[in-house]
């Protein structure tokens, strides 16, 4: 596959399938309220540590159902025959995405690369995506050489992607130009940063290479979620023309 075809088949100059929107709350309704105000500007919903603590699996279904594309986020970590369970099950409810933290090593890569797939065939279903975490966007430095060796892990273990901060795109262009690159902490211009530390704004995350971008408390906790999600999708579609 030359490099053109390659970065086509997993980038989109669609915004909507560009943008991942985080629903981090405490319960489901408020969740799928928060989605459906906003389906018109995100086509992926991101379920992460907490939302999925309060529903579990029934968030995966209730956002399926809403028409999105349902992102796992739960960067699970541990042996690899419970993360390759985990996997399994997560995989056989139909999420589009899932995160492992790459420190885990290549065989707990492995076994959460075939528990997800091994899922989602077993339920009829197509194959998601893993995503492996390499260094979380709230830590200031991030060590190149750990870096390197996550992404080798994420490679070799099968993810189709990875996240990671936009300081970190181009050495990841550079080593696995076929992986998806999954930015998180992407905040406007002068906007609040909250615990992230290195954050960048659309413009410069998709100039950097980003092909999914992670929207979180910009949005959700805004005084108008509508018109900050508008504001995001519009930043976006001019970045990507």
């Amino acid at each position: 596959m030359s490099e053109r075809s390659m970065k086509q088949s997993i980038t989109s100059n669609r915004p909507r399938e560009t943008l991942a929107l985080a629903l981090d709350f405490p319960d489901l309704p408020t969740a799928v309220s928060m989605a459906r105000r906003l389906k018109q500007y995100f086509g992926i919903a991101k379920v992460g540590l907490e939302l999925f603590s309060a529903a579990g699996p029934r968030a995966v279904g209730a956002l399926a159902e809403e028409g999105y594309e349902v992102f796992v986020d739960l960067k699970l970590h541990d042996i690899p025959n419970t993360v390759g369970s985990a996997a399994k099950v997560i995989g056989s409810l139909g999420a589009s995405y899932l995160t492992v933290h790459c420190s885990g090593g290549i065989a707990m890569i492995q076994a959460a690369a075939d528990g997800f797939e091994t899922g989602a065939a077993g339920a009829g279903l197509a194959a998601g995506k893993l995503i492996g975490v390499t260094v979380l966007t709230s830590e200031e430095d991030a060590s190149v050489d750990v870096l390197r060796q996550r992404m080798q892990w994420a490679e070799e273990g099968g993810c189709k992607g990875v996240v990671a901060a936009a300081t970190d795109l181009a050495m990841i262009r550079d080593m696995a130009p076929q992986l998806i690159r999954v930015v998180p902490g992407i905040r406007l211009e002068g906007a609040e940063r909250h615990d992230q530390k290195r954050t960048a704004t659309p413009a410069q995350a998709i100039a950097e290479g980003a092909n999914l971008l992670v929207i979180g408390r910009n949005v959700t906790e805004a005084r108008d979620p509508v018109r900050a999600a508008a504001t995001i999708y519009a930043a976006v579609e001019s970045a990507k023309s």
